[in-house]
């Protein structure tokens, strides 16, 4: 029986996402649903992806009887709410990275979850679902992410949770927590540019790990970097090209290997967006192994990447009415 999904959010990212799920096999997976704040808009992406029901709450997706699993697609200042009333209707729930707004949401969500007995899970990088060559004992590990973000209301404004961490340095910082195996990091030193608004623009983040290993991100809104990261250790090193949360390929001691992705049946709106096609096959292996939380990406991690992220933005200054709620 295919694994039936609610689209929650009508936006970009829920048309990637869809895109995506046309590349795997229809037996597999099915959306039956998709939820927006408008009837009107959620009328009309049901009628370009070919999904059945269109609903103009969240709560109405919530109640439906004939979903598996909720898609958080919408903006993360709105995770904590949606994700609670799906969890809290006996829903499982795939949410999309930043998990949520701070650490006590997060904990928040993983509780329902529990609570209710369900499965949840954080979107994961694509390159964790890759396979990846030993480099042997790993020594230092950096990324860089950025691209021009500052006319894109979403990602500079306070009140819609926007700034260069949670924007694309979630990625980055993500990305870290899977090449050194979830550890937390020994220590954290991160500085930052805020624009007038309160959010960061640029922040690098300098992470020590146990036995003298390190990390490095840098990531900004305002400028283009490379997009890449590189992974070095006492054996040779693994390039991940750009885009690094999305790699198609690899350079592994300075040889290329390819990923690549099936071609999209409509345009993206993110590059090799096809590749959420993994983490909705890893939801669907998990619930017909009759899991509550993937082994490949834990909620235990997602604790500790929102953990990390809250402490890279109090040492900046940035702060989110949510963090006094």
């Amino acid at each position: 029986m295919a694994t039936r999904w609610g689209l929650c959010g009508a936006g970009k990212i829920s048309h990637d996402f869809s895109v995506a799920m046309k590349t795997l096999p229809h037996g597999d997976h099915k959306i039956v649903a998709v939820a927006t704040r408008s009837l009107e808009c959620a009328n009309a992406f049901a009628k370009k992806h070919s999904i059945p029901k269109a609903y103009g709450s969240y709560e109405e997706l919530a109640s439906d009887p004939e979903i598996d699993i909720v898609y958080l697609g919408i903006l993360h200042t709105k995770h904590r709410r949606a994700g609670l009333m799906a969890l809290q209707a006996g829903k499982n729930v795939l949410c999309e990275k930043p998990f949520a707004m701070n650490v006590r949401q997060v904990e928040d969500l993983v509780a329902a979850s529990r609570l209710s007995n369900v499965f949840l899970m954080e979107v994961m990088s694509v390159f964790r679902l890759l396979a990846a060559d030993a480099v042997g004992d790993i020594k230092l590990a950096t990324a860089y992410s950025g691209s021009p973000q500052l006319h894109i209301p979403r990602s500079v404004e306070k009140e819609l949770g926007g700034g260069a961490l949670m924007d694309i340095g979630v990625c980055a910082l993500q990305f870290m927590l899977m090449v050194f195996n979830g550890e937390r990091p020994e220590s954290i030193h991160t500085t930052g540019v805020l624009l007038t608004s309160g959010v960061d623009e640029s922040m690098v983040v300098v992470m020590k790990f146990s036995a003298s290993r390190m990390a490095v991100c840098y990531f900004s809104i305002a400028v283009p970097l490379t997009n890449d990261a590189t992974i070095t250790g006492s054996k040779g090193t693994i390039k991940v090209l750009s885009p690094m949360h999305c790699p198609t390929t690899l350079e592994v001691h300075g040889e290329a290997k390819q990923y690549p992705l099936p071609d999209p049946s409509l345009p993206l709106n993110f590059t090799n967006s096809t590749g959420l096609r993994y983490e909705a096959e890893e939801v669907r292996q998990c619930l017909l192994k009759g899991l509550k939380e993937s082994p490949t990406m834990p909620l235990s991690e997602s604790v500790l990447l929102t953990e990390l992220m809250d402490e890279c933005r109090k040492q900046v200054g940035v702060l989110f009415d949510e963090d006094s709620q």
